[in-house]
């Protein structure tokens, strides 16, 4: 298997544009669209936020992406008009969606790339604050589809990543990590590393089918901010606390071991890893775990679950539990009994999509 180190590469932003400009587009085109996938984290997250990896040697985050999709469509227009999750806006300067938190990222991308109006179509299968990286695959799939319609060489995926973090930090003013965007742009199971000098990425030769037949993700019906958490966990980390170093040795060490169980196939200890990264992930900062997740928990192990966790920075947002294959359906009855959401979401083999929209030039 083959691991490549992934580092951060040189951005520089586009000059200014003139928006009446024709040849800003490339020609022939009408537009361009991308698919990118959310994700579950295994275990690890927390410590792809730079430099909290390299405190600890060893770190690594294990991900999967799944196949619920965050979509987008760029097509030519005479303004910026976004329109996602029933709502529309225009603007007729980018600077217009920037002031918006529902499009604030979108400009952002779009002002990156130099992009001129376009017509701006989101469509994600993720529950809003879910903790499946949604945020993170837009980012992306923004990138690839803008790359794509102003006729540029499509980005390394390193490259996309660092941006993708870079704009999101930009947005929320907080330190963000870089999980979520590789599976976002790769597919499949990764290993990633947190190393001196940049990630290194490795795709993981598993039996996603297998996987999938174990795999139950359900939305608690919390929505949570991932960002605030976050920073509570890097600020008293670089303080030093004991207590908040633990805590990360240990999720360290759960993900060592459950990376080594899913290679060697065994989905029962992936389960009990995922619980114990969680025991471990819950003591980081108040907030992480809420009644409402360990409810949950609680419920999908006693009727059958190996173990699982809340995804993401937790507070809320959506579980992914293991379970043996015959109690999968057991256990998605008792979590829709208590009233969460179970998703339609399984391991997703392929990379982004970027295809070109054809049209008049």
């Amino acid at each position: 298997m083959t691991r490549h180190c992934l580092r951060r590469g040189a951005w520089h932003p586009a000059p200014p544009r003139s928006p009446a400009d024709p040849t800003d587009f490339h020609h022939g085109l009408l537009g361009a669209r991308a698919r990118a996938w959310c994700r579950v984290d295994l275990a690890g997250g927390t410590l792809d936020i730079w430099p909290l990896g390299l405190l600890h040697p060893g770190a690594r985050t294990v991900n999967l992406a799944i196949d619920l999709t965050v979509e987008v469509r760029l097509t030519r227009s005479t303004t910026y008009a976004v329109r996602q999750d029933g709502q529309e806006v225009e603007a007729g300067a980018v600077e217009g969606l920037l002031d918006r938190p529902h499009t604030a990222l979108i400009g952002l991308a779009l002002a990156a790339l130099g992009v001129p109006p376009v017509a701006v179509e989101v469509r994600s299968a993720s529950p809003r604050g879910g903790g499946l990286g949604a945020s993170s695959a837009l980012a992306v799939a923004l990138l690839a589809a803008g790359e794509a319609l102003l006729g540029r060489p499509p980005s390394t995926p390193e490259h996309r990543a660092a941006v993708a973090r870079d704009l999101e930090a930009r947005l929320m003013g907080l330190p963000t990590g870089r999980q979520d965007h590789f599976p976002a742009l790769l597919g499949g199971a990764l290993e990633i590393r947190h190393e001196p000098g940049g990630e290194q990425v490795r795709r993981l030769e598993i039996d996603l089918e297998a996987l999938g037949n174990s795999l139950v993700v359900a939305y608690t019906g919390e929505s949570h901010f991932s960002a605030g958490n976050n920073w509570r966990i890097v600020r008293r980390r670089l303080d030093g606390e004991p207590k908040v170093t633990r805590a990360l040795d240990g999720v360290r060490d759960a993900a060592a071991e459950l990376l080594e169980a899913l290679e060697t196939a065994d989905l029962a200890a992936v389960g009990r890893q995922m619980s114990r990264e969680w025991s471990w992930r819950r003591q980081l900062a108040d907030g992480v775990s809420t009644p409402r997740v360990e409810e949950l928990l609680a419920a999908a192990t006693e009727t059958g679950a190996w173990g699982g966790k809340a995804c993401g920075a937790g507070g809320g947002g959506c579980l992914a539990l293991l379970c043996p294959p015959d109690r999968r359906l057991a256990v998605v009855d008792r979590l829709t009994a208590a009233s969460a959401e179970p998703l339609p979401a399984r391991p997703a083999a392929d990379p982004l999509l970027v295809e070109p929209i054809p049209g008049a030039p």
